[in-house]
């Protein structure tokens, strides 16, 4: 009888070639390669089932973020990266004249969360009418920096974000307000006002090269959420707010790059968007 040229066996022993004298030899070994490929196999299997189920999955939709500019100067590219990198946070950026044009229903309903990094005067009594509406029906709003300085004219601002930076002096119920004040390229400790929220979780105390601002006003109804002992700053920096049923967050940093790469002020602008979204727990 001819020999039976045998096929290539791998274990984890042996890489040989082999001759069978006899088909039945041959038709064993064949049986036991198959026999440990299949197991290989399901451990394969069995290994990356594991891998997949503890990968974190993303349970919610990216939010979508309306970043509204315009009215003030600042350096484009760095700041944007405040909003990428991030796989549950979109943006998309609306410029005045015509940004407060996104407050309209069918605009406005495109987005999870409002970011205002403008300083604009004008606003039209209907454009008040459609961010009220989506501020009382619960569309989150982040306040950075300047944009605490809308709206001089238009009192129901304040009680939106709860506080205000006055342009010029003016008398309030009866109270003299002097002109608040800034001051640029100031080195300032931060303090975390309220450990316990999620906002700040992960956050200590850090040092910030930022602009300061003072003589601003804060409302009773605010909860402090960052604070510094700087001279020419106000004492409290950052809060929380509630107006209808929208969380509302003010942070006073972020006036250039010096505060957009700080990893620390980074941390704080995500986590308040993603907090005003319910994102992050209460």
């Amino acid at each position: 009888m001819e020999e039976v040229r045998g096929l290539e066996i791998c274990s984890n022993d042996v890489v040989a070639a082999r001759r069978f004298a006899n088909p039945a030899d041959l038709e064993v070994a064949m049986l036991k390669f198959a026999a440990s490929f299949f197991s290989v196999c399901v451990a394969v299997c069995v290994v990356c089932a594991d891998a997949q189920a503890a990968k974190p999955k993303n349970a919610f939709p990216k939010l979508r973020v309306l970043v509204i500019t315009g009215g003030h100067d600042f350096e484009r590219e760095s700041f944007f990266t405040l909003f990428q990198g991030y796989d549950d946070i979109e943006y998309k950026e609306a410029v005045h004249p015509e940004a407060n044009n996104m407050f309209a229903p069918d605009a406005i309903k495109n987005f999870d969360v409002i970011v205002l990094y403008d300083m604009n005067q004008q606003i039209t009594e209907e454009q008040k009418r459609n961010f009220v509406s989506a501020l009382r029906a619960g569309k989150g709003l982040v306040v950075i920096h300047h944009a605490i300085a809308n709206y001089q004219d238009w009192p129901e601002y304040e009680k939106i974000i709860g506080g205000r930076y006055y342009l010029e002096p003016k008398v309030v119920n009866g109270v003299p307000k002097a002109r608040s004040a800034y001051e640029h390229d100031v080195r300032f400790t931060v303090h975390i006002a309220d450990p316990k929220h999620p906002i700040v979780q992960g956050l200590k105390d850090f040092e910030i090269e930022d602009e300061v601002y003072s003589l601003f006003d804060v409302s009773p109804s605010a909860k402090p959420l960052l604070t510094t002992d700087h001279p020419k700053s106000n004492k409290v920096i950052a809060w929380t707010h509630k107006y209808g049923k929208a969380r509302v967050v003010y942070i006073q940093l972020g006036h250039g790059p010096s505060a957009y790469n700080n990893p620390n002020y980074r941390r704080l602008v995500a986590n308040a968007v993603r907090w005003v979204a319910n994102r992050l727990p209460k």
